[in-house]
Parts: C-alpha cells; sequence; structure tokens
C-alpha cells in the first residue's frame, strides 16, 4: 500500500505546482478573498483520512457581491463576438494541456479515482475545450421560408447571462467544464459551486482559468464560491438573477432545485441519479461483455453515474459467465489509487462507506445472496481509507425496493431473464433512466433494444459498458434522471436564449395568416 511518506511526497509536489496551501480561499469574486474570519471547512483525502487542506468558505453577503460581479463581466464578455472568445477558451485549455499530471493527482488525492482516471478527468476539460472552440465559429441559427413578400425570417441565440454550475465530487472539474466551456464561447459567465468534498480541485481549477484571462486582460468569467452546507446552491436555485442553473448530484436534492427554479420560472439542466443496467445475452462476445461490465460496475469505485448498478444476464449464462465475473471481482485489486496495478480506489468519505453496508443489509433481509463481496476493509498502509469490498448480490426481484435505488457504491445486482422482452422490461422497470448497455452480436437483439421498445434511457450502448461517455454527443437522461443534456451535439442551445426575428425589407405591411387590419 501506498506509504505515508509517498502520499506527502505526491501531495507536496501537487500543491506546489498548483499553489495550494495549507490554508486556501473558497471564494473568488473577481478576486481571491482572504480566509480570516471566515468559518472554514477540512478536506480529507479518501485514500487514508489525512487532512489535505483547510477552505474557506463563502457567505450570503460574498455571493450576492460574487453574482453582482459576474453580471459586471458579462456585459463586457458578450460583447465579444464569439470566434474571440473561442479563442480565449482555446488558451485555457492550452494552460490546463500544462497542468494535466498535477491537477489530475490531485483528483487523485481528494476524490480517490486512480492517477490515470484523474488525468482522463484533465483530458476531458481539454478536450471539451477544444469542442467548444470549433462551437464558437458555428452557433448557428436557422433561416426560414416566410410566407410575406419582402420579409426575411430567421433565429438566432443569445447568451442568458450569468449560469449557475452546481457540480457533485465524483467529476470534480469535468461536469464544471462541460457547462462553463460551452457557456462561455456563447457568451455566459459562469458561478460555480462545487461540492466540498472536492473543493480544492475546484479552487486549482478555478485559478488557472483566471490566470489566462487575466494575461489577456478580460474580466473574469468564473467564479466560484465553496460552502459546507449547502445554502449557497439554495440561494442559487432561488436566485433571478441565474437565468439558468445546472445541477448535477441526487434525485432528492434535484427535486428541490428544480422546485426552486420552476417557482421564479428560470430553466434548469438537472443530471440526476443513474441505475443503470447492462443486458448480457447468448449471442454476445464474452470477453468484450466481461471487460465491459467489469469496467461499468467497478471503475471510480462505483461512484460515477454512469456506473452499471444491474447486470441483466441470460438463464443460459450463468453457469459460464457468472462464474468469471465472480473470479473478476474476487481478484480486482482494491486500494490507494497511488499504488500501481489497483483498479479500485476508496469511496468519498465514511457516509458512503455506511450507505455501502447498509444496502447489503437491506438486500439480504428481502431475499438477495451475497456472491462475492460485502466487507469494510482496512488497508494496512492506507488506513483511515474508505475502502470495501466490490459486491456482486444474486437473487433480488428486478422491482425490489433496493434494487430500484442507487447506492453509489460498488455494488452489483444480478438479475435472471429468459426472454429478451423479459430483459427490456426489467431493464425499465427503475425509475431512472441514464445509461444502459447491451452485449449481443445478434443484429436482431442490438435493433430490438436501441428501438422505442428497448432501452429508455438518454444514453445506449451497444458491446460497450455503460460508464465513459465521450464528449462529442449530448450526455443525460430521462425519468428521475432529470432530462438534462450537456457537453456535445447541440446541447450548447441549453446555454442560449433563442430569437424569432422578423425583418420587413418592403413598402408594404402585409400580416402572417392574411389578416388585414386596415388603418385609415
Amino acid at each position: 500500500m501506498a506509504n505515508s511518506s509517498n502520499f506527502q511526497a505526491v501531495k507536496d509536489r501537487v500543491f506546489a505546482d498548483l499553489g495550494l496551501y495549507e490554508q486556501v480561499s473558497g471564494l473568488y469574486d473577481g478576486q481571491w478573498l482572504a480566509g480570516e474570519g471566515r468559518p472554514r471547512v477540512p478536506v480529507y483525502s479518501p485514500i487514508n483520512g489525512e487532512r489535505l487542506a483547510e477552505v474557506a468558505l463563502a457567505g450570503e453577503e460574498d455571493y450576492d457581491r460574487m453574482v453582482e460581479r459576474a453580471w459586471v463581466s458579462f456585459e463586457e464578455w458578450s460583447r465579444v463576438p464569439a470566434p474571440k472568445r473561442g479563442k480565449v477558451v482555446r488558451a485555457i485549455g492550452d494552460r490546463l494541456r500544462a497542468y494535466v499530471e498535477s491537477l489530475g493527482l490531485l483528483v487523485t488525492l481528494e476524490v480517490g479515482k486512480t492517477p490515470v482516471e484523474g488525468r482522463g478527468e484533465v483530458q476531458e476539460m481539454i478536450d471539451i475545450a477544444d469542442f467548444a472552440v470549433g462551437l464558437s465559429r458555428q452557433l448557428y441559427g436557422m433561416t426560414i421560408a416566410s410566407e410575406r413578400q419582402s420579409h426575411r425570417l430567421y433565429e438566432q441565440w443569445h447568451p442568458h447571462g450569468v449560469v449557475g454550475v452546481i457540480t457533485a465530487f465524483n467529476f470534480p472539474c469535468a461536469v464544471w467544464s462541460w457547462n462553463a466551456f460551452i457557456a462561455a464561447v456563447i457568451g455566459n459567465v459562469v458561478v460555480w459551486k462545487p461540492s466540498p468534498d472536492s473543493a480544492l480541485t475546484a479552487i486549482a481549477t478555478t485559478n488557472i482559468v483566471n490566470d489566462v484571462l487575466d494575461e489577456h486582460g478580460l474580466p473574469p468569467l468564473f467564479f466560484l464560491a465553496v460552502d459546507e452546507a449547502g445554502e449557497i446552491g439554495r440561494r442559487m436555485s432561488s436566485d433571478r438573477r441565474l437565468p439558468l442553473l445546472s445541477f448535477t448530484g441526487s434525485v432528492q436534492t434535484g427535486r428541490e432545485v428544480a422546485a426552486n427554479v420552476g417557482e421564479r420560472l428560470g430553466r434548469s439542466i438537472l443530471e440526476l441519479g443513474g441505475n443503470n443496467a447492462a443486458i448480457v445475452t447468448p449471442d454476445a462476445d464474452m470477453e468484450i461483455a466481461l471487460r465491459g461490465v467489469a469496467f461499468g460496475a467497478l471503475a471510480t469505485a462505483a461512484q460515477r453515474c454512469t456506473t452499471t448498478r444491474r447486470l441483466i444476464l441470460h438463464d443460459s449464462l450463468i453457469d459460464s459467465f457468472l462464474p468469471r465475473l465472480i473470479d473478476a471481482y474476487q481478484n480486482v485489486r482494491v486500494g490507494s489509487p497511488l499504488e500501481p496495478g489497483v483498479l479500485v480506489g476508496p469511496l468519498i468519505n465514511r457516509k458512503a462507506v455506511d450507505n455501502y453496508s447498509n444496502a447489503i443489509v437491506r438486500a439480504e433481509s428481502t431475499g438477495g445472496q451475497v456472491l462475492v463481496g460485502n466487507s469494510v476493509l482496512e488497508l494496512p498502509g492506507a488506513e483511515g481509507g474508505n475502502y470495501v469490498a466490490p459486491t456482486l448480490i444474486e437473487g433480488l426481484a428486478p422491482d425490489s425496493e433496493i434494487v430500484c435505488e442507487e447506492t453509489f457504491a460498488p455494488i452489483l445486482y444480478v438479475l435472471r431473464y429468459s426472454s429478451l422482452e423479459e430483459a427490456f422490461e426489467i431493464h425499465n422497470c427503475v425509475p431512472q433512466g441514464l445509461s444502459s448497455a447491451i452485449f449481443s452480436n445478434n443484429l436482431r437483439e442490438v435493433e430490438a433494444f436501441l428501438s422505442v421498445v428497448g432501452s429508455d434511457c438518454g444514453l445506449a450502448n451497444v458491446n460497450t459498458g455503460t460508464a465513459g461517455a465521450e464528449i462529442g454527443g449530448a450526455f443525460g437522461g430521462e425519468k428521475e434522471t432529470g432530462g438534462g443534456r450537456e457537453s456535445g451535439s447541440d446541447a450548447w442551445k441549453a446555454y442560449a436564449r433563442r430569437q424569432t426575428v422578423t425583418v420587413n425589407y418592403g413598402a408594404e405591411l402585409p400580416l402572417a395568416q392574411g389578416v388585414t387590419f386596415d388603418v385609415r
């Protein structure tokens, strides 16, 4: 396991490279505000429980001032032509390239992802920056044929103004960039409230991107407010000064956000829970299926909204595929992500560990049989870390209460099916609808899965797992997942307001639908 001296050496190197200290400010309103006299919250590493730093929290007065300054920045930024805004985002992406290693390792220290996943998260920010640069020259509006002579009818897109973004711990910077970089090229300014469990990554990211803006002589565009109890998040959801709010988190909190934003007739992008399933049919390539299910179920210690939480397995594969999956679970290496060969790191905190244990107790009390796992691990060299054994559970009804809930922990429920129609019914019986997968080389099975009677999710995958979406496609789900879309395709339209324009360049005033109105 990673010893304390190795952990400290990594921390020292990362903090020095990113300009972090033992005490840091969690409020950027155009400048980093001093932490003296402010409440502080400690940030602990899930790897070994060591305190990484203390973050000074933002208060209500700080929040109001930050939003006011964000609107001032918008007045200037929105007047910059979109392609030039794209050049600024390109410079931000280039700067992030210089911090892939250190910022990725900070994600590892703070969230517990493996270094390759941490680097991948920073790379995702770079990729979305590249995407946004191209988008800055493609903010197209449609030209429409007018029924009136000498009239031109078209649509154009304008920025909302100041966009609020609330993110979860599990993707501490990538999901913010999905929103922030797309919103920025359209002309918006962004106010960010991250999870306090990943505050340091948010602080380091905010510092990097705003340094680039300073160098270009531009106003601050990416504001930050860290709080502990969620009061600022509630303020954001009720704040009429934020026409659009993007929220990533639990279904329960998402309902509150949607109600608050809806009450003021604002707009929201909701990326809520996932309870994703992978169907494995007899016609699957079993090697691909095994790797796809294992990665989907275990990556990031199952703390992804796209994690595979249900395996829908054909009856004929119970005696062949399932033993291989059990063997993979028994042999996967769990431990400090700083150690080579570790694939499953820690859960984010002790509450997550308790949720893991409670879910297994509930599953067993309703007839579930644990095939492998079901233990909280105390690992030598990583005492104080939040480690659990990846767990497989069989024997539960597909619509049982615990199976229909999302537990953010490495628990995979094995559900049997005999016909493809039954597999689809099992798949779609949960209230969430984010990501889905089928493993099959049978064209008819695949096309049925992709049809209206198949997957009811926002993401459908064939012969690849539920986790690991690319930035080029719109990301989001249906049902209780919230219906929001972020990242690629035409998801950019959520960050802009559509305006339909009619221009009369003639000498008369014809009306639509043949209406006449003569005034003498």
